[in-house]
């Protein structure tokens, strides 16, 4: 539902390429079509010889995409660093490294003049996709926690989609936290999420299975049930490093040992953390409530 020029972000992982597989399959039989043409546009960031390029360029290719594969440099990244937290409105660091590449990449598809794309949030959050929920110990505290997760969703990956594209009014929509698909996977039986190696069932085994369809696949096998890589990491590894490495030049031994001094509240525990914090601070500096003085009034009475 539509009328301008849309695309999908593709990261050649599960979930955007799910969404890239099944827009494509509609947008041929859409009306939206005859306005835009039936090829949709794939949108893809990273380092160069990152696994999400690779792996996004394979997808599009099989999907037959318009592919738009973008290329950043890590002082590119850092360059950017303090519009970043200024638009996410955030210190949080594993936020700040993932929003980073994605503000980066909504400049330039806005510059190509699309207006909305199409993202794979939430997926992991809904079915237990990350990587730390092979630890379940049973289906309750498994299903306990995709909820928390999902509750949370606003103040991390919703928010990193959210504000890194709206900062350059281009708006992400996000299928998997459509209210009836949330309903749907929510009213599983969270026994099919738990991740069985006995069985063979990896992390979204329940999802993965529902999309392998050896007649007309959605997407080949391998990338169907490749493994969950977070969005910081695939757009190259040397991305964190070079943040670690920044931070390490901007703070030092000293100002780590009186951070609880300086930020009291959620003091910060590592260099990276604290230069973000201190970038924030900048922009949104915590406002100190006066003290009211007051007049002590005494009437006495004969």
């Amino acid at each position: 539902m539509t009328d301008v020029p849309f695309g999908v972000l593709l990261s050649g992982g599960l979930d955007s390429s799910l969404v890239a597989s099944v827009v494509s399959r509609h947008l041929a039989e859409a009306k939206v079509a005859r306005q835009w043409g039936n090829q949709l546009h794939t949108f893809c960031i990273g380092l160069k010889g990152s696994p999400d390029l690779k792996a996004a360029k394979e997808v599009a290719d099989y999907l037959g995409t318009v592919h738009h594969e973008l290329h950043f440099t890590v002082q590119e990244g850092i360059d950017a660093l303090e519009e970043v937290i200024y638009h996410i409105e955030t210190y949080d660091v594993t936020t700040i490294r993932a929003s980073t590449p994605m503000f980066l990449m909504s400049r330039k598809i806005k510059s190509l003049g699309v207006k909305m794309v199409l993202s794979g949030e939430g997926s992991d959050e809904i079915f237990g996709g990350y990587l730390y929920f092979h630890k379940a110990p049973n289906k309750k505290e498994l299903h306990e926690e995709t909820c928390r997760k999902i509750k949370a969703l606003h103040l991390y990956d919703c928010l990193r989609a959210n504000k890194a594209t709206s900062a350059w009014g281009l708006e992400a929509r996000v299928p998997f936290l459509d209210k009836s698909f949330i309903n749907v996977a929510m009213d599983l039986d969270p026994e099919c999420k738990m991740i069985r190696r006995d069985l063979g069932r990896i992390e979204k085994w329940v999802l993965r299975n529902a999309f392998d369809d050896e007649e007309k696949p959605y997407l080949p096998k391998h990338i169907l049930y490749r493994q969950k890589e977070q969005f910081s990491d695939g757009v190259g590894y040397s991305w964190i490093d070079g943040l670690k490495d920044h931070a390490n030049a901007h703070v030092s031994d000293s100002m780590m040992t009186n951070a609880s001094f300086v930020y009291p509240d959620n003091t910060p525990t590592t260099k990276e953390a604290y230069y973000y914090r201190t970038v924030f601070e900048k922009f949104y500096p915590k406002v100190q409530k006066p003290q009211r003085a007051f007049n002590l009034v005494v009437i006495f009475r004969r």
